[in-house]
């Protein structure tokens, strides 16, 4: 039977986790200067990869990390430092660079992981598919992961008629913004791995 408290339990942890207000200026900003369409395909193509990444791990998370001898905290910090050089480049406006915005697709990384699909989601899942008792369990677990993807991508696919609005001007704002957000959940996530490790030592 569906269980909907393990529903609500996940979908609000992974909601805060992943975030879909707060990633709307940090997927404005990795997509500016692309066509509305390119901007339409690459909100899907990020849910798409953070889905792919979400589900495999939920599958086999444990098995994976094991054979690559990696701990849940060294994955929390090397997140933290791919998210903190993407920050970076926001943040001293590297990413206007037309080369880069042809030639990245940002879709992948960092938008599909490690922003959406991240350390904090990951582990998230992993433990929640552990727990999960029965097929009522499980159906509720993966129900809440198709319904945080679904969300994920109608904030990102709509928040393309802010463009719309705040011109390219306000784009450059909300770069420097992402920026500055992105650099700080970084920093967090890196605190967070270094916090686990001394606590497990």
């Amino acid at each position: 039977m569906f269980d909907l408290a393990v529903f609500g339990s996940l979908f609000l942890t992974l909601f805060v986790i992943m975030d879909p207000p707060g990633i709307t200026p940090i997927f404005l900003a990795l997509t500016a200067g692309r066509p509305g369409a390119v901007q339409k395909r690459m909100a899907f193509q990020a849910v798409c990869v953070a889905g792919g990444v979400i589900t495999v791990f939920g599958l086999l998370g444990h098995r994976i990390l094991d054979y690559l001898h990696v701990s849940v905290p060294a994955l929390m910090i090397a997140g933290g430092l791919l998210l903190l050089l993407i920050a970076l480049d926001l943040l001293t406006g590297k990413t206007d660079e037309p080369k880069q915005t042809k030639d990245v697709n940002v879709a992948l990384v960092p938008l599909g992981m490690p922003l959406l699909a991240g350390p904090g989601a990951i582990v998230s899942v992993i433990l929640a598919v552990q727990k999960a008792d029965g097929v009522g369990g499980q159906v509720s677990v993966w129900s809440a992961i198709l319904a945080i993807h679904v969300v994920l991508w109608l904030v990102m696919r709509y928040s393309l008629l802010i463009i719309r609005v705040i011109k390219d001007g306000g784009v450059v704002l909300v770069t420097r913004l992402a920026g500055m957000m992105l650099s700080a959940i970084a920093v967090q996530q890196i605190i967070n791995g270094i916090t686990q490790v001394i606590q497990g030592s």
